[in-house]
């Protein structure tokens, strides 16, 4: 009998869809459980609640299921028999993203105070130099399967570039949308592909409001919205951090998780990658803690949790962490009750913390993370001071980004300017 993955309250949808995409078998709405056909939606035609993918996903023996993944492609695609992807997608034009290093942060660990084990999950390492080009992945997957000859997004700039690049080496059209005041590093990136970009004026939400415009018009047609039409497909995506790192610890679940906040998608998935390990005897099953990271300048998550609410109250964000910038996270009720059930927490750091972390994580393990990482790293810190992360615990933290996408952030530069002789050097007194 197949695992399901997802619980539905109906049970009469086909699995017998337009599109083949692997295991997949239907979307199934988070709130009501109505099932859909696969197809390019997000919301559920009886309550308007979001869509996620529904699986059959294989059962048997855990240990042939565990070779078979060992022995596949490098990278994402060896979870291919749990993602909404066709059995034959390692053949594809792709990025192949994924497999990226889990560093034992021993250095970090000691200046933290954490005795149990500390990793940092370092997704710089992907092509586009952040997790986006996992979620990416699967969402060309989807676009190839329905027809759509563009690939578009609403994007705070990593994903902008993730598409950009996707789409070229997928010979699809691109055409993305940013916020007119992005990091220059990302602006570059996402222009250099060759596909349309454009800057509107706003925020993130108002670049995400004008892309769920274009999609109902004539001039949207055709188009696949990674994040908005193929946003079930997409979010699918973020499993893979969940799977790496339960590989990469030799098949077994972190004790604590980290994770940056923006819409809240990546957080829900890695949760739902890690049941699904678990469903499927991949891994042991017991406890473990997610933690959510936000940024002060935009933390209506954080907030919300500190208060108790279960509703976010969407905010104006006014923060460095421009990837997290999401004022009104699609994803955050859904947040707050996998922080809650797993006895996790939502926390916030200040733009400064995030800087400082920034470099205290560059100057300890080498890593240069953007500023969602100093989130990370930022809030992993004021947790473990405050008693709320237990330091003896296997903890896991997420870096989503390369430092050189946000250099506007880190004021870093020669310690002194010097002429090209031994007393000079003397004289600096380095």
């Amino acid at each position: 009998m197949a695992v399901q993955a997802v619980e539905s309250r109906t049970s009469d949808v086909s699995a017998d869809s337009a599109v083949s995409l692997g295991p997949a078998v239907a979307l199934s709405c988070r709130e009501c459980g109505e099932r859909t056909p696969l197809g390019p939606v997000f919301a559920c035609a009886a309550c308007f609640g979001p869509l996620e993918v529904a699986y059959d996903l294989p059962a048997g023996d855990p240990e042939a299921l565990r070779a078979r993944i060992e022995a596949g492609p490098a990278g994402i695609w060896r979870y291919a028999p749990l993602l909404p992807v066709p059995a034959d997608v390692a053949e594809k034009p792709n990025l192949n993203p994924g497999f990226t290093k889990l560093v034992k942060a021993d250095r970090l660990a000691h200046e933290l105070g954490v005795t149990g084990g500390l990793y940092v999950k370092d997704d710089s390492g992907n092509p586009t130099h952040s997790f986006k080009d996992r979620v990416v992945a699967v969402a060309v997957e989807a676009a190839r399967a329905f027809g759509f000859t563009t690939l578009s997004c609403s994007s705070t700039g990593n994903l902008a570039g993730a598409v950009g690049a996707a789409a070229a080496r997928a010979g699809l059209r691109s055409c993305v949308f940013i916020p007119h005041d992005l990091e220059a590093g990302k602006v570059v990136m996402a222009a250099v592909y060759g596909g349309d970009l454009v800057a509107i004026e706003g925020t993130y939400d108002d670049v995400n409001r004008f892309c769920s415009e274009l999609i109902g018009d004539p001039l949207g047609e055709g188009w696949g919205f990674v994040n908005v039409n193929l946003r079930p497909y997409y979010a699918e995506g973020s499993k893979t951090l969940a799977y790496e790192i339960c590989e990469q610890l030799g098949w077994r679940l972190p004790d604590q998780i980290v994770v940056p906040i923006a819409s809240g998608s990546q957080l829900t998935k890695i949760d739902k990658g890690l049941r699904e390990l678990i469903a499927l005897g991949l891994v042991e099953d017991r406890p473990y803690r997610i933690f959510g990271a936000q940024a002060e300048g935009c933390a209506p998550v954080a907030r919300a949790y500190k208060a108790g609410h279960d509703v976010v109250r969407p905010v104006k964000p006014d923060t460095i962490a421009k990837s997290l910038a999401i004022g009104n996270p699609a994803d955050g009720p859904y947040v707050l009750d996998i922080a809650r059930r797993t006895g996790g927490a939502v926390e916030e750091v200040t733009d400064a913390e995030i800087v400082d972390a920034i470099g205290l994580l560059a100057r300890t393990e080498g890593i240069f993370a953007e500023t969602a990482g100093g989130v990370t790293v930022g809030v992993t810190r004021k947790l473990v001071e405050a008693g709320v992360l237990d330091p003896s615990l296997t903890t896991v933290v997420l870096n989503t980004g390369d430092g050189l996408k946000t250099l506007d952030a880190v004021a870093a530069g020669p310690r002194a300017t010097i002429r090209p002789s031994l007393d000079a050097f003397r004289a600096a007194g380095l």
